[in-house]
């Protein structure tokens, strides 16, 4: 029985169920946490890696008008309390305003035009120190990741090194950079479920 830890960025997941049509819950990441291992493996602990998120105000871009962002961190709340889950937080900036469209010059522009710009911090540091611990530890044989993030590379490379073996996570019509394939041991592909 092979050991492993499911490591798990949010941001790419979120994104890539959100295409394929499903809706983003706790329920849902564990689900296909659970369905990232297989039945030679015991997984020692899943981690996912996000932001909660952006609270605070900002400046439209055209009006001049205050926007106010808020919203509720309770979903993170809730999958970190679910069995063998952890949650590991970065932070979400606001980075200003960007055009819905390119050109933007065609007519007289309205705040409707544009959409609020954040960017996660953090996050792949926290991936990358978590990737590093366990092949300094020896806790586990695989690491299973679910990412897109070629910021993890070097951090794969040192497991590697270290023994441990990386199995990486890609899912039926989405494609991931090669880079992450090279510096795998394994690509492991994981059908979406049904809610």
């Amino acid at each position: 029985m092979k050991r492993v830890a499911v490591l798990i960025d949010g941001g790419h997941l979120r994104v890539l169920a959100k295409q394929a049509g499903f809706e983003y819950d706790p329920n849902y990441i564990e689900k296909v946490a659970k369905a990232c291992v297989e039945a030679d493996e015991d997984a020692l602990r899943y981690l996912y890696y996000d932001c909660a998120p952006y609270t605070g105000k900002a400046t439209l871009p055209v009006s001049g008008g205050e926007k106010q962002f808020g919203g509720s961190d309770r979903w993170l709340k809730d999958l970190a309390a679910k069995d063998l889950f952890a949650v590991r937080l970065g932070v979400l900036k606001f980075r200003g305003f960007k055009p819905k469209r390119i050109p933007v010059a065609d007519r007289a522009l309205t705040d409707d035009d544009f959409k609020p710009d954040f960017e996660q911090k953090g996050v792949d540091m926290r991936i990358g120190l978590d990737i590093a611990t366990h092949a300094q530890n020896g806790m586990v044989d695989r690491l299973i990741l679910v990412t897109g993030d070629t910021d993890c590379l070097p951090a794969m490379k040192h497991a590697r090194i270290s023994g441990i073996q990386i199995v990486l996570i890609t899912f039926p019509d989405r494609s991931v950079a090669p880079e992450l394939l090279w510096h795998s041991d394994f690509e492991r592909r994981v059908a979406w479920l049904g809610q």
